[in-house]
């Protein structure tokens, strides 16, 4: 963690699936640039190591397990984290799942968890955070996309369609909202090296398909996500709204790819499969 303090020195933000994977990432990201932490999620010893781990290094934590598909509860610990804390600067929903399943014999709590998650719940925090941002007149919200609301994939039409939805969100809020001094954008990951990917990808397709067609070869590591996330959450990003920031390696630049995107500029690829010109 980077020294305190920094950029957002001062400043307070709520974070969701904030235990593991992202959600943990953004949470050290932004202690270590001097922010205080209101960290969510369902795992009670997730967030306690984690208070622990922020507290050590001079932020103030707050932290509370609930489930983020409970207006409810959001809206309490939104409360709560403003009383404790002092304020809020904004939030970053990390909280998400995947489900994957044939669209054909894809079940309805399959479908539907996956929405509530991933696309209700981000509502309801952005709601939640809103009202107070709205109220004094600036803050910031990203949110987490991802390359997969760019186009279909096979076996995800639950987790596309949340995803595509949250970028509509996203932009919707940015509308609404930027005139009045709260602006709202997005990161869209490709890959990220959680536990997440790591569980519920089998490895052929990581390694044969994902990171085949990446330029950079490989995952991204969650901090890379996060770092991107504090830019613009940052006085940096000052004109930045409504965006969705492609964070992915260079996997949504071109298409057609694979090896890494070298195909054709191979030597060897050239002379095998390219005609020579008298």
């Amino acid at each position: 963690m980077a020294s305190r303090p920094g950029r957002l020195a001062g400043k307070a933000y709520l974070i969701t699936g904030a235990a593991r994977g992202i959600g943990e990432a953004v949470a050290h990201q932004l202690a270590g640039e001097g922010a205080d932490i209101a960290a969510a999620d369902l795992d009670p010893a997730g967030l306690s190591a984690l208070q622990a781990s922020l507290q050590s290094a001079g932020a103030r934590v707050v932290v509370q397990a609930f489930d983020t598909r409970d207006a409810g509860a959001t809206s309490a610990f939104v409360a709560d984290a403003v009383r404790q804390l002092g304020r809020l600067d904004g939030a970053i929903p990390c909280a998400g799942i995947a489900r994957a399943a044939a669209a054909e014999t894809m079940d309805d709590k399959t479908f539907s968890d996956v929405l509530d998650i991933n696309l209700k719940g981000v509502f309801y925090t952005c709601r939640a955070v809103g009202e107070v941002l709205l109220a004094q007149g600036h803050g910031a919200i990203v949110t987490i996309a991802s390359i997969t609301a760019k186009g279909g994939q096979p076996g995800r039409a639950n987790y596309a369609a949340s995803k595509w939805g949250l970028v509509g969100l996203t932009k919707t809020l940015a509308v609404e909202w930027g005139h009045r001094g709260v602006r709202v954008n997005a990161v869209a990951p490709n890959g990220v090296d959680t536990p997440m990917i790591r569980d519920g990808i089998p490895a052929a397709f990581l390694n044969d398909v994902m990171l085949d067609r990446t330029p950079h070869g490989r995952l991204a590591q969650p901090a890379e996500i996060a770092s991107a996330i504090a830019f613009l959450l940052s006085d940096e990003a000052s004109y930045v709204n409504g965006a969705v920031l492609e964070v992915d390696g260079g996997l949504t630049a071109g298409f057609l790819t694979h090896r890494h995107g070298a195909d054709f500029a191979r030597a060897d690829a050239n002379s095998r499969n390219m005609e020579k010109t008298p």
